[in-house]
């Protein structure tokens, strides 16, 4: 199936260079590092959800697919951050686990290196999965896993603060009207709209909906849609809609400006929604505009299922069977309930709104949404990314114009 000289040299390769987009819109934890029980009856996971310890119903699940599959389970719960360099150091010492559970934007970064092996390989069923969520998981015109559940970011709204100014959010259908609703609610003195600018992954996943939803590609990052974008952003400081604050805010702190209440938007995903719950204000959601209408194309968090090379080829029907067990549609029902995603699949999306009527518009988000290694970027994203938050924070500051800073972002990249 593969070359194991080669793959362990394009590991050690992808060793230097990995990992730049990892932990964004996913749950974090720390973990303890676990090898490949020498039982043949034993079968290694690595999940990034080290905060699900053992008795809850993830790892429950694991144990109960082990069951199914006649095997046990020995799972180990990583730190996201950590897992894509554990794996890669795991692929070089010819240890891999049997299945891994990995952040979405680290698939191609682990295929390319020669880690994984592909669903015509593996005989994963992905034939349900929505395609614009399972391309974060290709590369080269393969596919290397099936997503466990997505998330995205979305508008949450201060309904009394929207409400005050007089704002319909029906009204609310693109750049030019969103705008307008944030000059009306800065008029009747209260705030505008907060999201995160950082320096880091964080302020390129923010900025993406935005840029995507300008028509804008990655591959150009200087283009007149993507001008359009950053300066969408940079007028919004200028004229008092979003704080200065937003330079430096994370997602988390972003979001507890929203929280305090005086804020009519925020952007932020669907791993607030336990904290809008008691935020104690009623709150509603709105997909990301484009800007000439329609939903923006924001990027998708959540964590593909993979099966990782292994030297003993016998391993891979049993691991087939535990990767299947884990997106079964009643199990990705389950688990999506708990980690706060939306499916992966029309038919359990369905299901998710028929039980919770506010998850539609996070479903409408993530069918609109976008993996940030589609287009077949693959590896070239991170670096892609690191120019684009750079050319963000120059503009916003006020230290190059928005034209400046792209150009100088799209030298770079070149």
């Amino acid at each position: 199936m593969h070359s194991s000289s080669r793959r362990r040299l394009l590991v050690a390769v992808a060793l230097s260079t990995v990992v730049a987009v990892v932990g964004t819109a996913c749950s974090t934890g720390s973990g303890s590092s676990g090898a490949k029980g020498a039982d043949s009856g034993t079968y290694t996971i690595w999940d990034p959800y080290p905060q699900f310890a053992k008795g809850s119903a993830w790892t429950k699940l694991l144990d109960e697919c082990g069951t199914e599959a006649g095997v046990k389970i020995k799972r180990t719960g990583f730190d996201t951050s950590d897992l894509a360099n554990k794996t890669l150091l795991a692929a070089q010492q010819g240890n891999s686990p049997d299945v891994l559970i990995v952040d979405n934007p680290v698939v191609s970064t682990l295929a390319e290196a020669g880690v994984l092996t592909t669903t015509e390989e593996n005989k994963l069923d992905t034939s349900k999965v929505d395609p614009n969520l399972l391309a974060a998981g290709q590369s080269g015109g393969k596919t290397y896993g099936t997503p466990i559940g997505a998330n995205t970011l979305a508008l949450y709204y201060n309904k009394k603060v929207l409400k005050e100014a007089g704002v319909d959010t029906a009204s609310i259908k693109d750049w030019k009207s969103l705008t307008a609703a944030l000059e009306k609610v800065e008029k009747a003195g209260k705030k505008g709209i907060t999201f995160s600018a950082i320096g880091t992954e964080e302020g390129s996943f923010q900025f993406l909906p935005w840029f995507w939803g300008s028509g804008a590609k990655l591959t150009e990052l200087d283009s007149a849609e993507a001008v359009s974008a950053l300066s969408l952003w940079k007028n919004w400081l200028d004229k008092g809609y979003a704080p200065n604050s937003v330079i430096n805010n994370t997602q988390t702190t972003s979001w507890q400006e929203f929280a305090g209440g005086d804020y009519a938007f925020a952007e932020n995903g669907t791993w607030q929604l336990a904290n809008a719950e008691k935020a104690g204000f009623d709150y509603g959601v709105l997909p990301i505009p484009g800007a000439d209408g329609g939903n923006a194309a924001a990027p998708t968090g959540g964590e593909f299922v993979t099966l990782p090379v292994q030297e003993d080829t016998g391993r891979y029907a049993t691991a087939q069977k535990l990767g299947t067990c884990l997106t079964s549609a009643q199990n990705i029902y389950d688990t999506d309930t708990t980690l706060s995603y939306v499916a992966p699949t029309g038919e359990v999306q369905d299901k998710q709104v028929a039980a919770n009527a506010e998850l539609k518009p996070w479903v409408d988000a993530v069918k609109s949404a976008k993996g940030r290694t589609s287009d077949d970027l693959g590896t070239k994203y991170p670096k892609i990314s690191e120019q684009l938050w750079k050319a963000v924070q120059s503009a916003l500051s006020g230290s190059k114009s928005p034209e400046e800073a792209l150009a100088e972002a799209q030298s770079a990249v070149k």
